[in-house]
């Protein structure tokens, strides 16, 4: 009997990152993992990551392999006009590099599972026309991630695929937290704070009871994942409360290229003064404003914290993103009635240990204390001794949730033989 798979698909605005796990039961093991960079772009590559290769890389021409001990990196030149093709040169790899072993299922995250979609499930012709409905909430994501899907589907038509929903974490929330306070009438017709970031938040609260236990994962949380998309959760036993990103991901915290919360007075000003229309005002918020919109330079926290003594736009940007953290634990301590655990994560979460130790400066009204030694070190635990809230760091794992979920959903469908 040959070897079983589960490929995830995680697909961005100008990449893919994938992951492949080896079917074991309900708990599946990583194989290797990679992304296609630069899609679109000149210069696009495929680039693999495998830390316990079966046997040695082989580079083919036009690739190029690094190893160190028992990891390696390879990456291709590949050509891909969208995501379609994308899909097509990854499945080739996949062909390639999988041999005799057979591909179980694929699973994708989708953002934006909108009004219906609020459990990961099966992909069916009906969850694809749900998925195109959908389209309108989110133009940013489902139009290639159901372009993702749909390129698998003519590959392997009788593949089983698994839709992961990162709203689905969120779906749950208190009913005040979803509230807007526009006329009821959308309220009826489904409008409401969704939340994203949710296979981050699964995967950390499931980390946080397996190192810490879970009296720790049942107190008051607040996990903040700290990227180019930034958002923020307040979790209370065990449950969601609240969290930063609203009807889209475009709410909330200051990010890579979004705006976060602003006056919706001010988008009003913005479509009458320039004569935007919708699309003109999605395009710009979704891309041109944020930390990039502010330094005018880049959306970069790496280069903004290395400019900002010389730039004041960099300054200013690094200074306000931390800020509007600032300002949600504030909001989230009050509407937990306190706060246990702090966790950061995400790419400037896990690395920007000077924006972590501003993110909690001053904070000793809520016994909130940092050691800075085990901050600039990125300790797994870098709250002081002193200090009443445990402050963690912790890499977030979408791919290892959705593998999890399709293995899940795969059992319960009988198609796990």
């Amino acid at each position: 009997m040959s070897e079983r798979a589960i490929v995830t698909i995680n697909g961005g605005s100008s990449s893919i990152k994938f992951a492949v796990f080896d079917c074991i039961g309900s708990d599946p093991q990583r194989r290797f993992d990679g992304q296609i960079e630069r899609i679109g772009s000149s210069g696009t590559r495929l680039v693999v990551h495998e830390k316990h290769p079966r046997a040695p890389l082989r580079c083919a021409p036009g690739r190029s392999a690094a190893e160190s001990g028992d990891s390696a990196e390879e990456a291709h030149a590949i050509d891909a006009a969208d995501h379609a093709q994308a899909a097509d040169r990854l499945i080739d790899f996949l062909h390639e590099r999988l041999g005799a072993t057979t591909i179980a299922a694929a699973g994708h995250r989708v953002v934006h599972g909108g009004f219906h979609l609020t459990e990961h499930q099966l992909v069916t012709d009906e969850l694809i026309s749900e998925l195109k409905r959908t389209q309108p909430l989110d133009l940013a994501h489902l139009p290639r991630e159901i372009a993702l899907i749909e390129s698998f589907h003519r590959r392997f038509p009788n593949l089983p695929q698994v839709a992961c929903f990162d709203t689905a974490f969120h779906r749950d929330l208190p009913r005040v937290a979803t509230l807007f306070p526009i006329p009821r009438r959308y309220d009826e017709a489904g409008v409401r704070r969704f939340g994203f970031h949710g296979l981050s938040y699964t995967y950390l609260m499931s980390e946080l009871e397996r190192i810490a236990g879970p009296d720790a994962a049942r107190g008051r949380i607040i996990l903040a994942h700290l990227g180019s998309g930034a958002s923020m959760a307040a979790v209370k036993e065990g449950k969601p409360i609240d969290t930063t990103m609203a009807f889209t991901p475009l709410a909330g915290l200051v990010m890579g290229t979004r705006p976060g919360d602003l006056d919706p007075g001010l988008l009003v000003y913005m479509m009458r003064v320039e004569k935007k229309s919708p699309e003109q005002m999605d395009e710009m918020l979704s891309h041109d404003c944020g930390l990039a919109g502010l330094s005018g330079t880049g959306a970069d926290m790496r280069d903004l914290l290395a400019r900002r003594a010389t730039d004041v736009r960099a300054a200013e940007a690094v200074a306000l993103f931390v800020y509007t953290c600032r300002k949600f634990i504030g909001a989230y301590t009050a509407a937990m009635g306190g706060l246990d655990t702090l966790v950061f994560a995400g790419g400037i979460g896990e690395h920007a240990a000077p924006v972590r130790a501003q993110i909690c400066d001053d904070f000793d009204f809520l016994g909130l204390r940092i050691d800075e030694a085990k901050n600039d070190a990125h300790a797994a635990v870098i709250s002081g001794g002193d200090s009443r809230v445990t402050v963690r760091v912790m890499h977030t794992d979408e791919e290892i949730v959705i593998a999890r979920a399709v293995a899940r959903i795969l059992s319960k469908d009988g198609s796990n033989g």
